[in-house]
């Protein structure tokens, strides 16, 4: 009974700020203005569909950048002395110390036209580029922001992998890529495939970043969703049609990538 009394205000936190607002979204999904059943909010998003695929293709390229970035990184810091691991994890986590805003922002004064990076350029006589208000400007923000979530449970995963697998499949003759491919990598699947999800998933809903740094030319389905409950295309019925659209296409993304890793550890086990 104390243990039931001790949940209830999670319970009532978690039915009003998570609950509550899925079925209103669920709910203006399927009704129109006023207030009747329908499906045209989901057949208008087809409009949208070059929206849905860039959304999906920049979070997926940032989301293998960030794996192939991460993961040697994960594993050279899995190898330092536990004494300087915390010192190198801190330094890792230090820019997300920073207001999220505040660092887009400072990506944007680097990556303009006149920025730092087209500064130096000019300075060693080389010709200037266009970096911000590209794709490429919104792929590089979100890996930089969200590379810390793709290192931090790779890692985790990595520091408690016994040692003496390792030394064992050595032993028995193989070399790093075997080790590597039968051993190592088959163990730290569940920290990359938690890596994947939390880079993956703010990614391709993001709106701050490629707001910023794309500039408006290169829409997201967050901007999308964004403007349809901000400004002069207020539609909070198709904005809540594309979220729930969002939420279903991530957890089928979610499942898929489950179900592959599973497959393929077993394999690679076996």
């Amino acid at each position: 009974m104390k243990k039931t009394i001790l949940a209830l205000p999670y319970v009532v936190w978690m039915a009003i700020f998570i609950i509550v607002p899925l079925l209103l979204v669920v709910g203006y999904a399927f009704t129109t203005r006023t207030g009747g059943f329908t499906l045209d909010n989901f057949s208008t998003m087809l409009e949208y569909t070059p929206i849905f695929t860039r959304s999906f293709g920049l979070a997926f390229t940032a989301t293998v950048i960030c794996l192939v970035i991460a993961y040697p990184l994960a594993y050279i810091l899995s190898q330092r002395e536990i004494s300087h691991q915390s010192l190198y994890i801190t330094l890792l986590m230090l820019p997300m110390w920073m207001n999220f805003l505040l660092r887009t922002y400072a990506w944007m004064s680097i990556l303009e036209n006149k920025g730092f990076i087209n500064r130096f350029l000019d300075l060693i006589g080389l010709p200037t580029v266009t970096l911000i208000n590209t794709p490429f400007a919104i792929v590089l923000g979100m890996v930089y922001n969200y590379l810390p979530f793709m290192v931090l449970p790779i890692y985790t995963v990595m520091i408690k992998i016994d040692k003496r697998l390792i030394e064992a499949a050595q032993d028995l003759g193989a070399n790093s890529a075997t080790v590597f491919r039968r051993v190592l990598f088959p163990l730290s699947l569940p920290g990359v495939l938690s890596g994947i999800t939390m880079v993956f998933v703010p990614g391709v809903s993001t709106f701050v970043i490629s707001n910023l740094l794309g500039g408006g030319k290169n829409m997201m389905v967050g901007d999308l969703i964004e403007k349809q409950f901000i400004g002069a295309a207020y539609n909070p019925y198709l904005g809540s049609a594309i979220a729930l659209v969002m939420m279903v296409l991530i957890f089928i993304c979610m499942w898929i990538v489950d179900r592959f890793t599973d497959d393929s550890s077993q394999g690679v086990i076996m």
